[in-house]
């Protein structure tokens, strides 16, 4: 039998204001926080110098980094890129996914106050995105671009803008790059300690890119303050990560703030390892996924909905992944999503089953600008889509709206200071009192206990009015959507706007089009086969789907995917709604024409 978790139950501090307002903040107190990453390296490189803190597969196991190995070549790389001339005005251009490389370049750069700029590797390995690349190459101006593999970025690594730079591979093959071999050789002629001391909470550690709902990039200025001042709001809500050294076998991308600060940092700030999974939830990577937690436990598993729905099957079948798998398992934590109650049913029982106890299944929520968490569920509950309650020293800002639910505005030491030099969207982004402005909407799980926490309720954004004036909360009905649909539907794009009624585009799963492919001359499957099936599923669903602010009435399903070279889908894998509505324009009047024999009516 397993001891429980120990994690700090809610407490929440309500203040309702006259104007309607409500502001949260929570009672836990947010106790010590580094004053920069290096910090973290440095206490672990004293304390438990022989345990391992990164980890990459290697043949038929992992190639490892203990915390001693991996401050000594930080320290190298740091003297590297200084005797090369850079620095906080001079970033580095990360191209390549995770991995160990990628993971020492980072904190050297950050152990010295050079910003990394970690990118989607699809916007490399793509062709077709190059151009998208060269936009965050503009933006931001770095001295430096490293990919891990020659061969695989060789030609990205010469494009004109890139090979201008100081190129570094961990095999080079003929890209002309210099041998990630030679950073590690370090530089005696400069002082790492000097430059290490000008660190401090205000220095920006990362660049990190985001697009939101528009395809113009925006570079968010990630400091030292806020990651650390993250991690020791995680770390107070969830004690459990300073109890023993957490552990987790991750694939999630360190080009987005989830991977790349959340966990990654949580690992580097309380002396954990990260196992880097080189697998996917995607057909063709998950047996890899699938072979990685065979060959280790973690003690915390994160991923998103459809990844532990495909887990799960797994772990039915297979005893000895089952065991491994849950063994020391502490918190399962989705994101991305609400996950759905099956799945964490399923979850739950085969804990219970293997260790005699319940895991802490939980999520949080937050962004890009806020470190990223802001809420955080942090404590037991029996239903999944709870995001939770404020993390310590956050305040968040509660703009209610005529539909019951309210805007999320955020202040505290994990929110950004602005975007890269963008003056102009950074005044934008902040209310007269300081508080960023999400755009996010949340509803009380029950308005009169908020220690409950708060549900997610969409972007304020991408909700739009129906011509008879009404209000239609797509993205909310986009989830239910996607439930409705599964699986056949990857994804789903919600229309009606001044239209007399609300329509879906369907984007199908490849397991949809593999079965059920005919497609027309302009674009749409035609398959009667799913015509009939998603038809069905509506039309049940609008037998208690009431009001026109929830009644489809229409749905098209798109023969092509989203692309993301034509800015369809954002460098964190999400869709850009408005972009596909402006470059699908014909599909879309096609869905709102009642003599198209393609489109289902419901």
């Amino acid at each position: 039998m397993h001891k429980p978790v120990r994690y700090q139950p809610h407490k929440v501090i309500r203040r309702d204001r006259a104007d309607g307002t409500i502001l949260l903040d929570s009672e836990l107190a947010l106790g010590e926080v580094a004053r920069r990453s290096g910090d973290w390296l440095e206490k672990w490189g004293a304390e438990t110098p022989d345990a391992v803190f990164l980890a990459e597969r290697s043949g038929a196991g992992w190639r490892q980094e203990s915390y001693r190995s991996t401050l000594q070549k930080v320290h190298a790389i740091a003297a590297s890129l200084l005797a090369r001339g850079l620095n906080e005005n001079t970033p580095v251009l990360i191209l390549s996914g995770n991995g160990i490389e990628h993971g020492l370049l980072t904190l050297a750069a950050q152990y010295v106050g050079i910003p990394a700029v970690p990118v989607a590797e699809q916007y490399s390995l793509i062709e077709a995105a190059h151009g998208r690349l060269i936009e965050i190459v503009d933006i931001v101006r770095p001295k430096m671009a490293f990919a891990a593999d020659g061969n695989a970025y060789g030609k990205v690594m010469t494009l004109e803008k890139i090979a201008a730079m100081d190129r570094v591979s961990s095999r080079p093959a003929a890209t002309g790059a210099t041998s990630f071999d030679e950073l590690l050789r370090g530089d005696s002629s400069v002082d790492v300690n000097a430059a290490k001391a000008r660190v401090g909470p205000d220095t920006v550690a990362k660049i990190l890119m985001t697009s939101g709902s528009t395809s113009t990039p925006k570079g968010v200025l990630t400091t030292q303050q806020m990651m650390c001042a993250n991690q020791a709001q995680i770390a107070a809500c969830l004690p459990f990560l300073r109890d023993k050294p957490p552990r987790i076998v991750d694939w999630l991308p360190w080009n987005h703030v989830f991977g790349g600060s959340h966990n990654f940092n949580m690992m580097l700030a309380n002396g954990g390892a990260l196992y880097v999974d080189d697998g996917k939830p995607v057909k063709g990577l998950f047996d890899r996924t699938v072979e990685n937690l065979g060959l280790v436990g973690g003690t915390i598993s994160f991923n998103v909905p459809v990844g532990f729905g495909m887990l799960l099957g797994r772990l039915r079948a297979d005893e000895k992944l089952r065991q491994t798998y849950f063994g020391d398992l502490d918190m399962i934590f989705y994101a991305g999503a609400s996950l759905p109650n099956d799945i964490w049913t399923g979850l739950r029982e085969l804990a219970i089953a293997v260790q005699g106890r319940e895991p802490l299944v939980n999520s949080s929520w937050g962004l890009t600008e806020t470190a990223p968490a802001a809420l955080l569920q942090h404590e037991l509950t029996t239903s999944s889509g709870i995001v939770g309650v404020p993390l310590p020293g956050c305040t968040v800002k509660l703009v209610p709206d005529e539909a019951m639910r309210c805007e999320v505005r955020v202040k505290g030491p994990n929110v950004m200071p602005g975007y890269f030099e963008n003056p102009e969207k950074t005044a934008e982004s902040f209310d007269e009192e300081g508080f960023f402005r999400t755009g996010d909407a949340m509803v009380f799980v029950d308005a009169n206990d908020p220690s409950k926490g708060m549900r997610f309720d969409g972007r304020i954004s991408e909700d739009f009015k129906l011509q008879t004036g009404t209000w239609v909360r797509a993205a909310a009905l986009r989830l239910e959507m996607l439930a409705c649909l599964a699986p056949y539907a990857a994804d789903v794009i919600v229309t009606g706007h001044d239209r007399r009624e609300i329509g879906v585009m369907i984007i199908p799963s490849r397991e949809a089009v593999a079965e059920m492919e005919i497609v027309d001359d302009a674009g749409a499957l035609v398959g009667d086969r799913l015509r009939e099936e998603i038809g069905n599923r509506l039309s049940e669903r609008a037998k208690t789907a009431t009001g026109s602010s929830m009644r489809i009435g229409r749905a098209l399903v798109l023969s092509q995917p989203a692309s993301i070279a034509d800015g369809e889908i954002t460098a964190k894998g999400n869709l850009n709604f408005r972009k596909i509505l402006s470059r699908r324009v014909a599909l879309l009047e096609r869905l709102y024409d009642d003599g198209d024999k393609t489109t289902i009516r419901i």
